[in-house]
């Protein structure tokens, strides 16, 4: 009899514990301020999660009404001692990529054995997949931080030869999705090039349409075109035209400058599928990590490119 109205307290002690987690975030997550997400993050961490062998529930995550909000808050508990209880995992098989490249691996190393990056950087497709199959947060956090993502070349070899039909690669690219969007990308030096990425293709393809455009391939930045690209760049005009290029014309053509109206319609699109958002993202991290070390941008953008640990390479 003792030992059932034990049990039954210790049941009514749980369940209201957990009501009042959930009402607590839930009417912080309605003000965004960075005070309630301290309060938000301070009630989560109260909690002993690792009672009870129970799982907690991330429903209130997953319903906030800001996907910013949620962002903060995961960050929060990233670099907590909120770990192991699968919040990390949860948010990354929210993007249903996830789902379609990663169906119950059997860790054959197939992907390893074809995929080229493999064989030349500290890179292994198969452990990055079993990681995050284990669902553990203290893992994937170390993923998200790590050199190891941004090694992939996104050529799918992976995906052609796995048995079991999966895609390494689209795996890698959610998580350096959550590495943008948590900001850990900047935990790494390779990562750290995304905002030279960001910078320079990205804001060319808004600009001016194209990934990579002669304009901004100066010979002064890439000296390792040579003499040729010099001389090519002093006479482009001339030589575009014997190659058949519209150089800075309308009409169809290579490298021809593309209509403003096709360049509002591609700055649209970036808006309303989040592109643009991430670009902000990828300044903001950079910038504050920037901030940080005392390095102004200038000096910054040109320490990635050319920041070289050596550890990369096998």
């Amino acid at each position: 009899m003792i030992t059932s109205f034990y049990c039954f307290f210790c049941g009514l002690y749980i369940y209201i514990n957990e009501l009042h987690l959930y009402f607590s975030c839930f009417f912080c997550l309605q003000q965004p301020q960075t005070h309630d997400l301290l309060i938000t993050a301070h009630i989560i961490n109260k909690v002993d999660h690792s009672c009870y062998g129970r799982r907690p529930r991330y429903f209130f995550l997953k319903n906030s009404p800001s996907d910013g909000i949620r962002i903060e808050i995961l960050r929060i508990f990233a670099n907590s001692n909120f770990r192991n209880m699968g919040a990390l995992y949860d948010t990354l098989n929210e993007d249903f990529r996830l789902e379609e490249a990663l169906n119950a691996c059997m860790s054959c190393g197939v992907c390893t054995a074809i995929c080229p990056a493999a064989e030349f950087y500290h890179y292994d497709p198969r452990a990055i997949c079993t990681i995050v199959q284990t669902q553990n947060d203290e893992e994937i956090l170390k993923l998200l931080k790590s050199e190891t993502i941004w090694y992939c070349g996104q050529c799918m070899s992976c995906k052609t030869r796995c048995p079991r039909g999966n895609a390494p690669g689209i795996v890698i690219s959610v998580l350096r999705t959550y590495a943008q969007k948590l900001g850990f990308f900047v935990e790494s030096e390779k990562g750290r090039q995304q905002y030279a990425l960001e910078q320079t293709i990205g804001q060319n393809i808004l600009k001016r349409g194209y990934c990579v455009h002669p304009d901004i391939v100066t010979p002064e930045k890439h000296p390792e075109q040579g003499p040729v690209w010099e001389w090519y760049m002093e006479h482009i005009a001339e030589v575009s035209l014997r190659f058949g290029a519209k150089y800075h014309q309308r009409g169809a053509g290579a490298i021809r400058d593309i209509a403003e109206e096709d360049l509002k319609e591609m700055n649209a699109i970036f808006e309303v599928t989040g592109g643009k958002e991430m670009y902000r993202q990828i300044e903001e991290q950079s910038e504050t990590f920037a901030k940080e070390h005392n390095l102004p941008m200038d000096e910054y953008v040109q320490h990635i490119f050319t920041e070289d640990s050596g550890c990369h390479s096998l």
